[in-house]
């Protein structure tokens, strides 16, 4: 079926006006269409964090229901994610898929790293600290071809990001994928206001 946008930022992309995802980013406007992504970022990868059943009581007993959650990204400068819920698991597969779409944030990739200083799109520009409930992460630049310090679910996050090196530390309960996947996109996306803060200044 052919998409009919119910958006003026919808229209404006599917005419041509708007040709670059980060056009829409950099504005801080809100993007309300999934199309919007697949059109602008047709070779969007995305990888499942967590895919597991989960219980609640009703009226009629238990019933079981699939939470998933999915991170999206281009390995270059682009993450998103997303949680999806449904009582079978693919239709919460594809809702957490849609809502990480929604949810894409541009990464301000660079060289921060004092060993290096090569001026390549290959880490973080500055270090930066995020604490999600019992999670707390630290993320430091890292001089190219160190690869990616970090536990399985925080490294893809920043591989889709397009981090390819990075240090990572983190303290508290490492076992919550979904907390450490947020707080590593909640890291990226503060990384992004101070980015922007150290070139006001």
């Amino acid at each position: 079926m052919e998409w009919q946008p119910k958006t003026e930022l919808g229209r404006k992309v599917k005419n041509g006006e708007i040709k670059n995802i980060d056009e829409i980013l950099e504005s801080g406007k809100r993007i309300k269409e999934v199309e919007i992504v697949d059109t602008l970022l047709p070779n969007l990868k995305y990888e499942v964090i967590e895919a597991r059943g989960v219980q609640r009581m009703s009226d009629n007993g238990r019933k079981k229901r699939w939470r998933v959650v999915v991170v999206v990204g281009d390995e270059n400068g682009h993450v998103g994610i997303g949680m999806g819920k449904n009582e079978e698991k693919r239709p919460a597969l594809e809702s957490a898929i849609r809502n990480a779409k929604l949810n894409l944030i541009k990464v301000p990739l660079g060289c921060g790293s004092w060993e290096c200083n090569c001026n390549e799109r290959h880490s973080i520009p500055i270090a930066i600290k995020k604490k999600l409930k019992s999670f707390e992460l630290i993320l430091k630049p890292a001089p190219r071809g160190l690869g990616i310090c970090a536990g399985d679910t925080v490294k893809t996050v920043l591989r889709l990001a397009g981090v390819k090196d990075v240090w990572s530390f983190s303290r508290g309960k490492r076992g919550n994928r979904m907390n450490s996947a947020l707080a590593t996109y909640l890291s990226l996306k503060e990384l992004t206001k101070k980015k922007k803060s150290i070139v006001v200044s």
